[in-house]
């Protein structure tokens, strides 16, 4: 929480929506989510709607500003057996730069999620994501990354939780998906009486 008060390139609540959706989304998907935080007891806890998302989950508490200088940051992410990392984090030009450009460098495919990260000016947050583009970093929004794992509505095993995630997340065309349900359970009154 001690980041949302200094965070100036998007709205707050835009932040925490969207890295709820995104961490609702990979654990729909499969993706195995590594969650830390810097110096918990300080002000660093992480906001409450992602770590419910993975209740029990441990949150690595490090005191590293750079997450791939912590040890126990990497041994968990190269436990996934996964090659491509996805970031996102508060704040961008800082937390998220530093590990984004340091695992390229060791030949990660890395993905940063540009609407569910944050700097402290939008000037920060633009900077960074032009840096981390420059050393090789994919950039998204956590939307097109969930339709990317979806890729086909005929695909059903994930259609129904991303439809929820989509519901709560998606705020016009999450109301625009309702409604849509709706007239779809509702017969149309015949013209013929």
């Amino acid at each position: 929480p001690y980041q949302l008060a200094n965070l100036n390139s998007h709205d707050p609540q835009m932040v925490v929506n969207n890295s709820t959706a995104l961490a609702k989304a990979a654990k729909a998907f499969g993706v195995p989510t590594i969650l830390t935080s810097v110096i918990a007891d300080r002000g660093g806890l992480l906001f409450p709607q992602i770590t419910d998302v993975f209740p029990g989950q441990e949150v690595i508490d490090r005191t590293f500003i750079n997450t791939w200088e912590d040890k126990k940051v990497v041994d968990a992410v190269k436990a996934t057996g996964r090659k491509q990392l996805i970031i996102a984090g508060l704040w961008t030009e800082i937390c998220v730069a530093m590990p984004v450009i340091q695992a390229l460098g060791e030949g990660w495919d890395v993905t940063v999620i540009t609407d569910a990260s944050g700097g402290t000016s939008v000037e920060a947050h633009e900077v960074a994501i032009q840096r981390m583009i420059a050393a090789g970093a994919n950039m998204m929004t956590w939307l097109a990354l969930a339709s990317e794992w979806q890729r086909d509505w005929a695909r059903t095993e994930h259609a129904a939780e991303l439809s929820d995630i989509l519901k709560y997340h998606v705020g016009g065309s999450g109301i625009a998906f309702l409604w849509e349900q709706q007239l779809l359970n509702t017969p149309v009154p015949s013209a013929v009486s």
